[in-house]
């Protein structure tokens, strides 16, 4: 009686494997997840870029001081070296991810051409057949179907399975960090271009002059504008930190949706691959 129920069970899934497999259903369903993660990822790294354009020129912009007719040049946006560096650090994470997901992508072509398809539409039937015939019950031949029907199941599943399950960890867990993190980027790459637009449209210092008056102008004018250069020194100060705590939580959630989870799913794919070639079912 107990081997009927496991030949049940395992026509059921067979059953069930057969529909998805002349469906595409999974196919198409991990086809469009690992697509909206390639899209999340390209959209990423473009905020990124344009973070690090509004910081290059920020570096590039100086300004020049006569207090007292001494000469003096200021580059406030230098204090934005540690988040140009992470942003390049974070683009190789970016560069990485994309790739994984490209891998993944080619894999889910793989596992869904026709010919492997094909190939595992006809080891199931065989099995199913072999499992009911009363000439292969319990027949050596019958269980070395079952167990290369089970391979091929997992081979050809694994991989929209693999890319269905990372969006719904994402979908469940990662989506509110990452829309947060990214948003928040595009803000501060806004606030650093309003800073360096403010620094480029301040005036050109007045030339130094012999008379008493001009020389006090010029001083009260150098005097006023490092002031602002203070001010542009703490806007920028706060631009970055904002800046490195959102780039580490987009570091955290690319890393964990495309490096990890997969190789986590990876790990269980081979115990359980292990475990069907060990076990005895019938």
């Amino acid at each position: 009686m107990a081997a009927k129920h496991i030949k049940i069970l395992f026509t059921t899934i067979f059953v069930i494997v057969i529909g998805l497999i002349a469906t595409q259903a999974l196919d198409e369903r991990g086809q469009q997840y690992t697509d909206d993660a390639l899209k999340r990822s390209l959209l990423t790294f473009g905020v990124a870029r344009a973070l690090n354009g509004v910081i290059s020129v920020a570096q590039g912009t100086e300004i020049a001081l006569q207090p007292a007719g001494v000469g003096l040049t200021f580059t406030p946006g230098q204090i934005l070296d540690p988040i140009n560096d992470l942003v390049e650090r974070f683009s190789w994470v970016m560069l990485m991810s994309s790739a994984s997901i490209g891998i993944q992508k080619t894999l889910l072509v793989i596992s869904a051409w026709s010919w492997f398809s094909g190939i595992t539409l006809v080891v199931i039937c065989c099995t199913v057949a072999m499992l009911w015939l009363p000439q292969t019950q319990n027949h050596p031949a019958s269980r070395f179907m079952l167990k290369l029907a089970l391979l091929a199941l997992v081979l050809r599943l694994s991989v929209p399975c693999i890319a269905i399950g990372s969006e719904w960890v994402y979908q469940g867990f990662l989506a509110p960090q990452y829309n947060e993190a990214t948003a928040q980027l595009q803000n501060t790459a806004e606030n650093i271009g309003q800073i360096n637009q403010k620094t480029l449209e301040s005036g050109p210092e007045s030339k130094p002059s012999d008379s008493i008056w001009d020389s006090a102008t010029q001083f009260y004018n150098s005097a006023t504008q490092r002031i602002d250069i203070d001010a542009q020194l703490a806007q920028y100060k706060m631009a970055a930190a904002e800046a490195s705590e959102y780039l580490v939580d987009l570091i955290v959630v690319f890393i964990f949706q495309t490096v990890l989870l997969p190789m986590v799913f990876l790990g269980g794919l081979y115990l359980l691959l292990k475990s069907l070639l060990r076990t005895k079912f019938i």
